[in-house]
């Protein structure tokens, strides 16, 4: 409690006067992440729990990248980081957002596209603009900022799939799919995709510990095991990226327009 009571002091001394909405979302975000951590404990949650110091863990980087790296973020981005993480971990985790309400992931995947693509550039941006011997085209900017977006998203994937294999957890949510295509089927072995069409239902046969056998029916169809969940969140944080990256393009052939891309992109610190 005292480390993190230094820690906040800390961050309200670097920001001072020029933050304080940033330090309000901080402070309401935060009460609501030990508030649910609490409950999560008392309920024996133990695994939610983590996933609470987890994001209070996650809500220190903004303020700690800044110090560290002498730059400033703009308000607005730094608010949207903290209420991302809220989202993803409390809301969506924790409170079965990704479940209950429909396009959620879509949403924060979508979203995640679109920052890390900002981060991305400011990280280029920064460079080009501070050392005079380089200067790099505004179309090669963009793309390592689009590049960057699409690493960070391939990134998560791979910990979802991790998570999913190693902790058994289901981040990468399954799907009931109608129609299969494998080559699996293929008794010839020439590698001769076989097709199965209208699927009405799916029975799986297992064996416990004790040797005993189980029946589970999938009703509706075969059950995906994350490959569609994994391809469209991709596919969302490209759109997120190819959108951040053509007004990162026209911010840099403009500088005068697109004012609204400043809310995205960190500044040095000027001495």
């Amino acid at each position: 409690g005292i480390i993190m009571l230094k820690k906040f002091k800390k961050i309200k001394e670097t920001y001072k006067e020029t933050k304080k909405s940033t330090i309000m979302v901080y402070v309401v975000l935060r009460a609501l992440v030990i508030i649910s951590m609490i409950r999560r404990i008392i309920l024996g949650e133990i695994s939610n729990a983590a996933l609470c110091l987890l994001s209070l863990i996650l809500f220190t980087i903004p303020f700690g990248v800044q110090e560290k790296f002498k730059i400033t973020l703009p308000s607005l981005l730094e608010i949207i980081i903290l209420c991302f993480i809220f989202s993803a971990e409390i809301l969506g985790e924790i409170n079965n957002f990704y479940i209950v309400i429909p396009y959620w992931d879509t949403i924060l995947h979508t979203l995640n596209g679109f920052l890390a693509a900002g981060i991305g550039f400011s990280l280029v941006d920064l460079l080009n603009e501070n050392i005079s011997s380089i200067k790099l085209s505004p179309i090669f900017i963009v793309i390592v900022s689009f590049c960057f977006s699409m690493t960070i998203g391939v990134l998560w994937e791979f910990f979802e799939y991790g998570a999913d294999n190693i902790l058994k957890t289901d981040m990468q949510k399954d799907s009931i799919v109608q129609n299969i295509s494998t080559v699996t089927l293929d008794k010839t072995k020439s590698n001769k995709a076989i097709g199965i069409n209208n699927i009405k239902y799916t029975v799986i046969y297992s064996e416990d510990n004790e040797g005993k056998m189980n029946e589970t029916i999938i009703p509706n169809g075969y059950l995906d095991i994350g490959i569609n969940d994994t391809m469209k969140d991709l596919m969302v944080n490209f759109i997120g990226a190819i959108c951040f990256s053509v007004f990162g393009y026209l911010y840099i052939i403009n500088r005068g327009k697109y004012h609204f891309v400043n809310n995205f992109i960190a500044r040095k610190i000027s001495n």
